[in-house]
């Protein structure tokens, strides 16, 4: 009898471990690495340039013309509060309505940004880790 006991307690304390090594919302950041941010429009995939996760600290898109390195806050949630500018999705007039991570494929991170345009249309593209 105590061996399936040894047994289930040793595949609980894999388990936990195991888990323990998952990014999650609760660790307030993204996996560090590069994100790749594209959009869908008009039948055609448009890069909108990288952005480089490190820490709690971001940089580009460099597509945009956006330089130097910022801080973000992720809650609970995975809501993703930039704080300082994101290349063109905050320049002419774009402002940020909402950015939520998907850490739901601990292989694939990835971040949705819906950008609000000046005349008040909203666009939505994706970063996905490389």
């Amino acid at each position: 009898m105590a061996f399936p006991i040894r047994i289930v307690l040793s595949f609980l304390l894999l388990v936990s471990a195991a888990g323990g090594a998952r990014a999650d919302f609760s660790e307030g950041k993204l996996p560090d690495g590069i994100y790749r941010c594209e959009v869908y429009l008009l039948g055609l995939f448009l890069n909108l340039g990288d952005i480089t996760i490190k820490g709690n600290v971001y940089s580009g898109p460099v597509t945009f013309g956006a330089s130097g390195t910022y801080n973000y806050q992720m809650d609970a949630n995975g809501e993703i509060s930039w704080l300082g500018p994101l290349g063109g999705y905050t320049s002419g007039g774009n402002s940020i309505s909402l950015t939520q991570a998907t850490l739901d494929d601990p292989s694939s991170p990835s971040f949705d940004i819906i950008m609000k345009h000046q005349d008040g249309a909203f666009t939505a593209s994706t970063c996905t880790k490389r």
